[in-house]
């Protein structure tokens, strides 16, 4: 099976807060997909390993798993492609936890194009294509997702910053047990 990205805002949003039991559907229904979707997506994140089944119905992300793909290997199977300058959600540098660390032109943050959004800047390609919508629900998604665009398309310093900010958001959550992966 072939990892695609929606395998990972599934991980991602899940991974953004405490254990709670998700249905497919739930997850769906806040991330803008299909239930079968976030089904075939959690099946593929356990046969890469970014997630555990232990019993049928039931897994878990593996944080440890998730914070090495998204720091080590997410810009080179899915880089952000930029693009022109549109109104947009504010993502990478543009948006926290990164905005507070770093100084830009608010001209020069990039953004995810997107019609809801009160910013203006260079576009950059979402993970998927529901991510800004999702993000815009919810603050602890787009946190991770603004990280992960900083690890896909920022320049190095950028990089270092957001994957040490990448592993406080993903390691800090509460999970209640101990993660899979180690």
């Amino acid at each position: 099976m072939e990892l695609k990205p929606q395998d990972l805002l599934v991980l991602l949003k899940v991974a953004a807060h405490p254990p709670r039991r998700w249905t497919y559907a739930m997850l769906g229904e806040a991330l803008f997909m299909s239930g079968s979707e976030t089904h075939a997506s959690v099946k593929r994140a356990v046969a890469s390993g970014l997630a555990v089944a232990p019993a049928r119905g039931e897994w878990s992300p593996v944080r440890t798993s998730i914070l090495e793909f998204a720091v080590h290997g997410v810009r080179y199977v899915w880089p952000a492609m930029p693009g022109p300058v549109k109104r947009g959600v504010p993502t990478a540098f543009g948006a926290e936890p990164l905005a507070s660390h770093l100084t830009a032109a608010p001209a020069d943050a990039p953004v995810w194009a997107h019609p809801s959004g009160m910013a203006k800047g260079p576009t950059l390609s979402p993970l998927y294509r529901t991510a800004p919508q999702a993000a815009l629900a919810d603050p602890a998604l787009h946190r991770l997702l603004a990280l992960l665009d900083a690890l896909r398309a920022g320049r190095a310093r950028e990089r270092t910053l957001a994957a040490k900010l990448m592993e406080t958001e993903i390691m800090s959550v509460d999970t209640g047990v101990a993660d899979a992966g180690e």
